[in-house]
């Protein structure tokens, strides 16, 4: 058999990875599943194979997904209007019970019966689930939101007992509020509260952007410091405010790197994690020498 260019750099490929796989090998990775990647079912085939491989290839995956654009198109069907305070959904009861079917239902168990098509053990999680979420009640300058909570504990058990059991947690943006009542969640606070209770090695964003953008340029890496700064700056808005946030919280306690990366390109996870380069942009406390911090 002649041995082709493309066979060639299939095998550098996989060289390249070899660093990685060995670095993070019995690793925690924390990937936050969202955005307009859940709206195209080949880009959900890929994510869950990506998802699976890291767990074949000795990490400890863990999913926590939203499912806004879901939520809002099933709101609307039962004659409600989506509403929005600083980007947090006002959450009646009536829109709760639709958040929890739409999450904790739907798109939970979507990606858990992709995930096992592609090989795997994934298990589907709510954050009611043995408590896995406690989370309190909280108003946007003083304005009554409904149903929304912030979370104050994480069952970091349940989830460990999970993983180092070969299973891949795949977890709904839901809590169980102080009187017992259910909480809608940002899930980009959920996956960093996660990340945080684990002390992950990675906390993956999946958006619809390349990054965080500079005047319109991607910033491929940012020390804590910088990004204290740069959220502060004008160059930040919309949704990127919370995010960047959260970033900056879960690199203070104790997780190693936080990536924000466009999730709409294919394979995007395994570039971030396998590649010299990366994608997208990589926050850290300090940076250490070389790419495979």
């Amino acid at each position: 058999m002649i041995v082709n260019d493309d066979i060639i750099k299939k095998a550098e490929v996989l060289t390249e990875a070899l660093p990685y796989i060995r670095k993070f090998e019995g690793e925690t990775i924390v990937i936050k599943y969202g955005g307009s990647l859940m709206d195209s079912e080949e880009a959900k085939e890929k994510f869950c194979k990506n998802i699976v491989l890291l767990r074949y290839v000795g990490m400890k995956p863990v999913v926590v997904h939203g499912g806004g654009k879901e939520i809002s198109r099933w709101v609307e069907k039962i004659g409600k209007k989506a509403e929005f305070i600083e980007g947090l959904r006002v959450t009646d009861a009536e829109t709760m019970e639709v958040v929890e079917m739409i999450l904790s239902g739907k798109i939970n168990s979507d990606l858990v019966a992709c995930m096992n098509r592609a090989g795997s053990r994934a298990v589907g999680l709510s954050g009611k689930d043995a408590n896995l979420f406690l989370a309190h009640r909280i108003k946007v300058n003083n304005q009554d939101i409904g149903f929304v909570g912030s979370i104050k504990t994480v069952n970091s058990q349940l989830i460990q007992t999970l993983c180092e059991s070969g299973y891949i947690p795949v977890i709904s943006s839901i809590a169980v509020g102080l009187e017992g009542e259910t909480l809608n969640i940002n899930a980009d606070e959920a996956a960093a509260a996660v990340a945080s209770a684990l002390s992950a090695s990675k906390l993956i964003y999946l958006t619809d952007v390349d990054g965080i953008l500079r005047q319109g340029d991607l910033v491929d890496y940012l020390e804590l410091k910088d990004a204290e700064t740069l959220l502060k700056s004008e160059d930040i808005s919309g949704g990127m405010i919370p995010k960047l946030s959260y970033s900056i919280n879960a690199i203070k306690n104790q997780v190693a790197s936080v990536h924000i990366i466009n999730g709409n390109n294919p394979h995007a996870v395994l570039l971030e994690i396998f590649t010299d380069t990366g994608v997208g942009t990589m926050i850290q406390h300090k940076k250490e020498k070389g790419k495979a911090a």
